[in-house]
């Protein structure tokens, strides 16, 4: 029988055939290294910081600021109304007959920061602010912060006739001044709660017995019912409410406040019932003349539309 005979041609074929096993081999081997090494740096990479969103629908509560501003390039332009006091009765048709109105805009030129103006039919102010968030809830992180805090500063001017035209009169002494540190946290995906410490400062008072300053620790909160739909509440208890001044000789009263707002794309209504009839800090915190336990509740509403100027 003849011996097969092995040419110098199979023994290339068989060698180029061990060769690429070989390679795939070394190359299986390489990858799986490879796999290894990359979840290896996964698990030491820092885990991925989540920051809290939409904390609150709007940029108010309900009278006052909330830590939300537009995003960077867009600017919201936001309608306050409130009617009159429902103590008034049927004649006046439940407050319904009279109004207050505050017409504002609201703009983020830069990150973090908010610039706003607006014109009130109370007291004919015009006002303007502006809102810092210095910092933002997130999680994930060990440097993460467990709140979000925005600060505010506005400046009011009343706009009225002089009721005594006949003195020297300064136009510093129509200017006052509202500074606030916002402190929010969104404690779960319904419920995100405030804290507003306040301070206000008037450039005159009438009695020497009256305090330039007046200061009050706000606190207020949202919870959500449905993806569109909340509740909101706020208060503004005054610290030192035996020195502040009074408004036509009455000792103003705490601010309270309770609403729901409503979201349905671009709008953002808010609908509620307040003791105070003013949209300015000054107002509703230090010149709310009635308390809403004795009746003296206004209903109101704001609207607002968020516009992209990019």
């Amino acid at each position: 029988m003849p011996v097969a005979q092995i040419t110098k041609k199979d023994l290339m074929n068989k060698g180029l055939i061990l060769t690429m096993i070989m390679t795939a081999v070394f190359s299986l081997q390489a990858g799986a290294q490879e796999l290894d090494l990359l979840a290896e740096l996964d698990s030491m990479q820092e885990p991925k910081k989540e920051f809290a969103m939409a904390s609150f629908k709007g940029t108010r509560l309900i009278n006052g600021h909330t830590i939300e501003m537009p995003a960077q390039g867009e600017m919201i332009f936001l309608i306050s109304h409130r009617f009159g006091n429902l103590k008034e009765g049927y004649y006046n048709f439940f407050g319904l007959d009279q109004a207050s109105i505050r017409l504002g805009f609201e703009y983020t030129p830069i990150d973090r920061l908010c610039v706003g103006i607006g014109r009130s039919v109370y007291q004919k102010s015009v006002d303007g602010f502006l809102k810092y968030q210095l910092l933002k809830q997130a999680s994930g992180t060990k440097n993460s912060s467990p709140v979000s805090v925005t600060l505010f500063s506005s400046v009011a001017v009343n706009g009225l006739k002089w009721s005594e035209p006949e003195r020297t009169n300064y136009f510093t002494s129509r200017l006052s001044y509202a500074h606030q540190i916002l402190i929010a946290r969104k404690v779960n995906s319904n419920l995100s709660l405030q804290l507003m410490p306040t301070m206000i400062h008037y450039n005159i008072v009438k009695k020497i017995s009256e305090s330039n300053d007046v200061y009050a620790l706000g606190i207020g909160g949202r919870y959500k019912l449905t993806k569109r739909l909340s509740i909101n509440a706020e208060a503004y208890p005054v610290l030192n409410r035996n020195s502040m001044p009074a408004v036509n000789g009455l000792q103003p009263a705490m601010n309270v406040a309770l609403g729901v707002d409503i979201e349905t794309g671009g709008h953002v209504f808010q609908l509620h019932i307040t003791n105070a009839q003013a949209m300015i800090e000054k107002g509703f915190i230090a010149e709310s003349t009635g308390s809403a336990f004795d009746g003296n509740i206004y209903f109101g509403f704001n609207i607002s539309r968020t516009f992209n100027l990019h």
